[in-house]
């Protein structure tokens, strides 16, 4: 067992003629083993951001090939520790569609494995994603409500995944808010229009 104090995902991109790119560093929270909320950036002090992109470029340099990695770690005051990774664009990185930054993780992805230029990554403001779950099981399209409530919010923005059936605690779309206040206020903020969105 290693006690942390927090995790996060360091979104690192691999180019075929370029350097190693990392995007701010992701906090999020789980549950069952799923992310339920992540935000952009987490405030962390920047000699573990620098032990962490030291160990993820590390690793997806070893592992070769071009693209987006979710490369997940544990945080401790003692330091980082690696904790898996993922070779594609990761869950806990839709936050990034929130314009977060100047490319989304899905944008960082395309453009590496298609061999194009990618320019510094910049952050451009805060932003949170909140799941909106499933609390029902149904083999067929299931329907949503209380989406125009969401739409009707100044920042926020919501994704639906177009799963054509659920199941009780299926991820079946994300929240996004973003803008000034800070992550955990945009969190909570995620979190009351997600609770308003019903899947039946």
């Amino acid at each position: 067992f290693i006690p942390f104090d927090y995790e996060i995902t360091l979104l690192t991109v691999t180019q075929k003629n370029g350097k190693t790119l990392f995007c701010s560093p992701i906090g999020h929270r789980q549950e069952r083993g799923d992310y339920q909320e992540s935000w952009q950036p987490m405030q962390m002090e920047q000699k573990h951001i620098e032990e962490a992109q030291e160990m993820a470029k590390k690793v997806t340099e070893a592992l070769e090939g071009y693209g987006l990695w979710g490369v997940e770690f544990f945080v401790s005051k003692q330091g980082v520790y690696f904790s898996e990774l993922s070779p594609r664009p990761h869950d806990t990185g839709m936050v990034t569609l929130a314009n977060t930054q100047n490319f989304s993780e899905f944008e960082l992805h395309a453009r590496a494995i298609l061999g194009f230029d990618i320019p510094e990554i910049q952050q451009k403001q805060n932003g949170a994603s909140v799941v909106i779950l499933s609390e029902i099981e149904k083999n067929e399209s299931p329907i949503f409500t209380g989406l125009e409530q969401a739409f009707t919010l100044k920042n926020t923005d919501v994704r639906i995944f177009g799963k054509p059936t659920c199941r009780v605690h299926r991820r079946m779309g994300v929240v996004l808010t973003y803008g000034d206040e800070n992550v955990s206020e945009l969190v909570e903020i995620g979190k009351e229009i997600s609770n308003k969105i019903e899947i039946s």
